[in-house]
């Protein structure tokens, strides 16, 4: 098996900070898992960091920016981890069926190319 491009869908939002800390954290962490697995994950959630810039610099980006945003990147990618329930992520896991992606639903279930590296060593 080849390494996978993989777009993590999970919740962003959240009734406070300290929830949307978490849903990002969690997003961030599948992705050290993935890239550590073998894989490359694209990270929406990151986009935090660019929705935190623009209030700081007075300029909106919307909920739909960002689903505008991502996109792209779920269309170039071989696979999408779906982490739960949210109207983005649920958004982004139709669009992936659409696209024919592998979908995977726990990190678990995708392959560790470490284990095929080793073997082949």
């Amino acid at each position: 098996m080849k390494a996978l491009r993989i777009y993590i869908a999970g919740p962003y939002s959240g009734s406070d900070p300290k929830e949307i800390n978490r849903n990002v954290c969690n997003a961030i962490d599948a992705g050290i898992e993935m890239f550590l697995r073998g894989h490359y994950p694209y990270v929406p959630h990151l986009t935090h960091l660019i929705k935190s810039r623009a209030e700081e610099t007075g300029r909106e980006l919307t909920w739909h920016d960002f689903i505008r945003w991502d996109m792209p990147w779920l269309e170039m990618c071989d696979a999408l981890l779906y982490l739960g329930k949210s109207s983005g992520a649920d958004l982004e896991l139709e669009e992936a069926k659409r696209l024919g992606k592998l979908i995977f639903y726990s990190i678990e279930e995708i392959p560790d190319l470490r284990d095929v590296e080793e073997r082949n060593d």
